[in-house]
């Protein structure tokens, strides 16, 4: 198949990512666990100013949707464009940058811009290979489905697409937004995916992702996120990953001409999926702890490698293969951050 620009579609919360490393005295003054996504709250206000004042902080490009629409288009290169990306900033500096960085990556960024509120950032608090994640959505937060999705020369780019990719996060900002792409692809045979995201998603949005659940033919997540999903589906089993991803593969699907894949990675051990009706194990590529810079991004560069094969009609081992190697790359950077080009056979 040839490269079709805007053949992938990600939907999602454009942030930028603020990151630097801190101290256990920074998390526990702040309430956070060493290894985390949450929401900010007022009392994490401050710690925004803070970090930015730390002597090495980094700004990068970020949010998890647009991280992994990012890194599929890195690992296609040519044509450009053949990712589309939705999503509201601000009308500032921040907001500037994020255009910039899509623009240098050569992803297709269709945002929503509004004066209401300022670009969403997310604070990357890193503690040796621990990250703890605190997003601001701010203007992420009032992406609009009628002013922006709905339009037509936007809603033209959806149905463009083959392949749709949204982050779980994004349940928390346009439930509707995401039921009208995910019906879209089910009625007309093409691939819908969407990522558990974080452990607080499954809890307390659990409504709302279970409605775009029978829409889902692919869903990824890591351990912990499968273990939470679990549990809050009350799954009996909730210690084996195997078979957590066999339960929701099982899971109510409306389009029955393709079956649910589920795809669990796991950190440094191996990565689950359901292929058919068995669920098989693929080992990661080794790295040498030494090599490991920022897991920040792991996921989604795994899930950004995955995409990259799969709008080329490849099998799932190889889509699988990309998102090792993409997350390999990634872990070895500091922020979800590339070299000029992938070396993936």
């Amino acid at each position: 198949m040839p490269h079709v620009e805007n053949a992938l579609f990600g939907m999602g919360n454009p942030l930028l990512d603020i990151s630097a490393v801190v101290d256990k005295d920074f998390l526990d003054k702040y309430g956070l666990k060493p290894n985390d996504q949450i929401l900010a709250e007022d009392k994490h206000k401050a710690m925004f100013d803070e970090i930015a004042k730390k002597s090495k902080v980094e700004y990068h490009a970020g949010g998890s949707t647009q991280n992994s629409v990012k890194i599929a288009q890195w690992m296609i290169q040519t044509p450009h464009k053949v990712a589309t990306f939705f999503g509201c900033i601000g009308t500032d500096h921040f907001g500037e940058i994020l255009k910039q960085k899509a623009e240098e990556a050569h992803v297709d960024a269709r945002y929503y811009q509004q004066t209401q509120e300022p670009t969403g950032t997310c604070a990357a608090c890193i503690t040796g290979d621990n990250r703890s994640l605190v997003a601001n959505l701010a203007a992420a937060n009032c992406y609009n489905k009628e002013k922006h999705l709905d339009l037509d020369g936007n809603w033209e780019l959806v149905e463009k697409a083959k392949v749709y990719y949204i982050a779980g996060f994004f349940l928390t900002v346009s439930p509707e937004s995401i039921l009208k792409v995910a019906k879209h692809a089910s009625e007309n045979n093409k691939i819908f995916s969407l990522n558990l995201s974080a452990p607080f998603i499954s809890q307390f949005f659990k409504e709302a992702m279970m409605k775009v659940m029978p829409y889902v033919d692919i869903l990824f997540g890591n351990e912990t996120e499968a273990a939470t999903f679990a549990k809050e589906q009350g799954f009996e089993e909730t210690d084996d990953i195997a078979e957590i991803a066999r339960r929701a593969q099982s899971l109510p699907k409306v389009n029955k001409k393709r079956q649910r894949v589920v795809v669990f990675t796991q950190g440094k051990d191996d990565t689950v999926a359901t292929i058919g009706e068995k669920v098989t194990m693929f080992s990661v590529l080794d790295i040498d702890q030494n090599d490991i810079v920022d897991t920040n991004g792991a996921g989604d560069a795994f899930v950004g490698g995955f995409l990259s094969e799969l709008v080329q009609e490849r099998t799932l081992e190889e889509c699988i293969r990309a998102g090792h190697y993409a997350a390999n790359v990634i872990i070895r950077r500091a922020g979800c951050t590339f070299p000029e080009k992938p070396d993936f056979p």
